[in-house]
């Protein structure tokens, strides 16, 4: 069993997370922020964003981009004040999520393909590529709910987390950015992917919502180990001083009205053995 240690408390809904120069960022999604938090606890709203945000990244000039989920935009952070990258509107199916930037300045953007929070029926979705200059493009269709995504260090493989496929799938990168060869990388039932990252021996860590767990899990998926949580499991990630700090950020609920409500959410860690790899 790991001991579970409480970073920051009190935040709505905590998603996207990523260590950066000395810091984790993410974004408290139903608080409309954008925060950054130290080792030590201390926080720092470093942008609001009206839309909620959610996926995080940086282009290779230090330039902070984030998603906007509702109006289905990527955002740039410029002097303090945000800016439009790219309009993903007329590409994403619905809300857009979670997404990775390469080390090309590229970013992968998922998006939920139907209205989650109304029941809807569910529809495929399509992975969405933006280019250091803000041009769109889809560069993979047909999956069902696209969310967390890495990129191996090598940057020839994107993997992306399908929560409604309870599955991690995998495609080959061409020097252009676009995608081939989708394949499954790990069926995960019942755990479900939402936030995910990867480590420096091929193993995802992948947030399970559903399942109150965070699964540490290998190509063909067989399951390393599982941490369970109190709250639901939203999205991790790898950090730290030494890269072997794993964040865990929990939730009671993910209904909107309620999170912005009452904020219970937080950030947990614990230390494991092998640190990060890859993106992010």
């Amino acid at each position: 069993m790991r001991t579970l240690k409480t970073l920051v408390d009190k935040i709505a809904f905590p998603e996207g997370p990523r260590w950066h120069d000395g810091k984790l960022y993410f974004s408290d999604m139903h608080a409309h922020k954008v925060i950054a938090v130290e080792m030590n606890g201390k926080t720092e709203t470093i942008c609001e964003v009206p839309n909620r945000p959610s996926g995080l990244g940086w282009l290779p000039d230090g330039t902070m981009v984030v998603v906007s989920m509702t109006d289905r935009k990527l955002l740039r952070l410029e002097r303090g004040a945000l800016e439009l990258h790219a309009d993903l509107s007329k590409l994403a199916g619905w809300d857009c999520n979670d997404m990775v930037v390469d080390k090309q300045g590229r970013a992968y953007v998922g998006n939920f393909g139907y209205d989650l929070h109304k029941d809807s029926p569910q529809k495929d979705a399509d992975l969405i590529m933006v280019t250091p200059d803000g041009k769109a493009s889809v560069v993979a269709s047909g999956l069902k709910f696209p969310n967390g995504t890495v990129i191996t260090p090598d940057g020839r493989t994107l993997i992306v987390g399908e929560s409604m496929g309870r599955r991690l799938s995998a495609f080959d990168i061409a020097s252009d950015g676009t995608l081939s060869n989708q394949r499954i990388w790990a069926e995960i039932a019942p755990a479900l992917p939402d936030g995910i990252c990867l480590d420096a021996e091929g193993a995802i860590w992948s947030a399970s919502p559903f399942t109150n767990e965070t699964i540490r899990v290998f190509e063909g998926g067989r399951v390393a180990e599982r941490i369970k949580t109190e709250q639901m499991s939203i999205a991790c990630t790898l950090g730290g001083p030494d890269g072997k700090t794993l964040f865990l950020l929990t939730a009671p609920t993910v209904d909107p009205v309620k999170c912005a409500a009452n904020p219970s959410a937080r950030i947990e860690t614990t230390q494991v053995e092998v640190g990060a790899g890859g993106s992010p």
